[in-house]
């Protein structure tokens, strides 16, 4: 029977941990701290069990929703409200996003809703720019942005997105984790915006993400129930000190391990539980992302009972506001509760509830040789997470 033996119960450690498990493997699973999970976990705000991590999980690719299956979930996986995300502009009124972008790169640069956050001027120069030929893909995403569709697409419209959707500047993105299929579609359809064109063509109808009715931490129970009925052996509160000193393979899920020591960014979200009645239009959709320079100080709001139905009920006519951080403000929630209603353009008058979570997005990781698992060599992201700790299991086990 192989051994292995896996260092970290984040998502990626346990996922890790069941596939080989499943293949009839002995594991031994070791948790430096007193509970599994990493930063997909759970807090109560006002008295709602609340995400006080990830909240959705991108579809693409069908690994969560595989996983979610598998465990016994499937009827529990929702998708959000209809309605778009907004975007506030370094200066000037929010702004839905356009609709046929990816990553907010636009499929059509002279498209109304591209136009209105970019400018006639931007965007006439997108076109020049991705009309020239395709003869290599660059890679990093904020590269291939600016020199297919220019400086403007990419400062005033793909780098919020991005930033809000996988913390870190476009420029510093490698282009196989922001999504593994672009570099092939753009060199097929010899343009940036005929890929997106393609991929969002290609792409199942619905919504681009979906939860788990109750919260995506439920993720975490029902893994950590399934290792139990796989004989895996979970040693929580136990730090490792020496890799070689364990028994079998040994699979490293663990950012402080598998990263340099030290590097990361440090991520702030507040929860705001309010009262306002004029928020039950949601206003602004599913939420906001903030472009460098705008007059706040959050890099993206989302209005979590105007994106989520079940927590709407749960919430009883209350709502839900996340709101993350780079730099972490002196009064977390006062600078919060103004953000918001910069963001919103609405009063705030009565806040129930809130809480402040912060974690670091680990560095990736530098080649070592070690079978590594989690964020720092598959990117944030609960899909590229699973898939990729999905498949280095596999690779484990082949003969």
């Amino acid at each position: 029977m192989p051994e292995f033996s896996v260092v970290g119960g984040g998502i990626a450690g346990l996922v890790t941990a069941r596939r080989l498990a499943a293949a009839g493997a002995a594991v031994t699973l070791l948790e430096a701290s007193d509970r599994l999970g990493g930063t997909v976990a759970r807090h109560e705000v006002a008295g709602i069990a609340l995400d006080a991590g990830a909240e959705s999980f991108a579809v693409r690719g069908g690994a969560v929703e595989a996983l979610v299956t598998e465990l016994g979930m499937a009827g529990d996986i929702v998708a959000p409200v209809p309605g778009p995300a907004w975007l506030q502009p370094a200066s000037g009124e929010a702004v839905p996003l356009p609709a046929t972008a990816l990553l907010g790169i636009p499929s059509d640069p002279l498209a109304d809703d591209v136009v209105r956050v970019v400018g006639r001027e931007a965007a006439e120069r997108a076109v020049i720019l991705d009309a020239a030929p395709v003869t290599t893909v660059p890679a990093t995403l904020g590269v291939l942005v600016r020199e297919r569709l220019g400086p403007g697409v990419l400062d005033l419209l793909v780098a919020p997105v991005v930033h809000g959707v996988h913390s870190q500047h476009p420029d510093e993105l490698p282009l196989a984790r922001a999504h593994p299929g672009l570099a092939d579609a753009v060199i097929a359809a010899g343009s940036l915006s005929g890929a997106v064109a393609r991929l969002r063509a290609a792409a199942p109808p619905g919504s681009a993400v979906a939860g788990i009715r109750g919260g995506i931490h439920r993720l975490v129970s029902a893994l950590a129930d399934d290792l139990a009925t796989r004989g895996v052996d979970v040693r929580l509160g136990t730090r490792v000190e020496r890799l070689d000193a364990l028994p079998g393979t040994v699979v490293i899920a663990a950012p402080g391990i598998a990263a340099p020591a030290g590097s990361g960014r440090r991520i702030d979200l507040v929860t705001l539980v309010v009262e306002q009645n004029e928020l039950d239009a949601a206003p602004r959709g599913s939420g906001m992302l903030v472009a460098q320079g705008a007059p706040v100080g959050a890099r993206a709001l989302t209005h979590a009972t105007g994106k989520w139905a079940w927590l709407r009920e749960a919430a009883a006519g209350r709502h839900v506001l996340r709101l993350s951080y780079d730099a972490t403000p002196a009064d977390p929630v006062a600078a919060a509760r103004t953000d918001a209603e910069t963001l919103l353009g609405l009063p705030l008058p009565v806040v129930v509830d809130a809480a402040v979570v912060s974690w670091t997005r680990p560095a990736p990781a530098p080649p070592s040789g070690l079978a590594l698992v989690g964020e720092t060599v598959a990117g944030s992201g609960l899909a590229g997470i699973v898939g990729q700790a999905e498949r280095i299991a596999a690779a484990l086990l082949s003969p």
